[in-house]
């Protein structure tokens, strides 16, 4: 399969076929979209598994790839590498919660609904307007493209207090829903952020959404005693948010730990490009609304973490991430 010294690998869902107990692959390079894959630099090994066990090894990042069953409709990604990550950064929707399409787009129609102003955000059109990171950012460009509401100022200064009005009616929406529960945590985040805390990785969330939603969110659902070992880097604490590093940058500064020794679980196309930029590792956990976006650029993608038995990948996993890979 490679060179009996170094790899780097893809691991993704294309073709393998088994017959008699022996089984055949093929070697593309590949966009991946499958359930599982570990991208590295500049290699790509991509293979389907149909009803077929199997495992692939690395052996220089010590990473084993292990379908489970023909069954599972999926494989799993764990480690035995002894090099984990300084700091473990998550962003918040989408990553630890899917919030956007029945949580923060509802409590937006919500918003313009209590103020009258004739607004609503369907579905599809909220998808495209999250390619523009956060919500008064996100506000603002869809007034100014389409119209502004009757009821909202003339002035640009005055636009500016009406936006930062609707947001925080907004924001206090959206907490109603999380102090409810009734948005849940993505399955396999407690685990992983209990794996890091145990290993004395730090961890961090990393977002563009307001500060009150996001400490809501990490308070509510992963509990106290978590969220006080959890720093929160949010709203606008940068000028520029993501797809600028500026979120990851400070982030990295105020731990203190070195950039290229952070990995970052997105689950965005400017995510990624934002943890990128800040020279990081980034692992993908595609959404509801980032499904179809281009991730060519992750360090791996997964449809979640994942809870055992369904389990995706774990803190070794993120560590392997680390290690020097090299094509020989």
């Amino acid at each position: 399969m490679a060179s009996s010294s170094t790899t780097t690998i893809s691991l993704s869902l294309a073709t393998l076929s088994s017959t008699t107990g022996t089984a055949s692959s093929s070697i593309t390079q590949a966009k991946t979209s499958s359930i599982c894959s570990f991208r590295s630099h500049e290699r790509t090994l991509s293979s389907s598994l149909l009803g077929t066990r199997i495992r692939v090894y690395n052996k220089t990042a010590r990473t084993r790839v292990v379908e489970k069953s023909s069954t599972s409709n999926g494989i799993t990604c764990l480690a035995s590498s002894s090099v984990l990550p300084s700091a473990l950064l998550f962003d918040c929707d989408g990553v630890l919660v899917d919030t956007e399409k029945d949580g923060h787009r509802i409590s937006f129609n919500d918003t313009f609904n209590e103020r009258e102003l004739g607004v609503t955000w369907d579905v599809d059109l909220y998808g495209e307007l999250l390619k523009i990171g956060g919500g008064k950012e996100r506000m603002t460009a869809y007034f100014n493209k389409t119209r502004w509401p009757e009821k909202a100022p003339k002035s640009e200064e005055e636009r500016k207090e009406f936006i930062a009005s609707l947001h925080k009616r907004k924001t206090e929406l959206f907490m109603a829903l999380i102090e409810k529960k009734l948005l849940p945590l993505r399955p396999g985040v407690a685990k992983l952020i209990d794996q890091a805390l145990g290993k004395g990785v730090k961890v961090a969330v990393c977002s563009t959404s307001n500060e009150k939603a996001v400490s809501a969110i990490v308070s509510f659902l992963l509990g106290a005693e978590r969220a006080e070992k959890i720093k929160i880097f949010a709203g606008d604490v940068v000028p520029r948010k993501k797809p600028d590093p500026a979120i990851y940058t400070l982030a990295a500064n105020t731990l203190g730990v070195d950039p290229s020794s952070c990995v970052v679980v997105e689950d965005s196309a400017i995510g990624l490009a934002a943890a990128k930029a800040a020279g990081m590792k980034c692992i993908v956990t595609k959404s509801g609304y980032t499904a179809d976006e281009d991730f060519l650029n992750a360090d791996a993608v997964f449809d979640c973490i994942g809870d055992p038995p369904e389990e995706c990948f774990d803190l070794a996993f993120c560590g392997s991430l680390l290690e020097k890979q090299y094509v020989s």
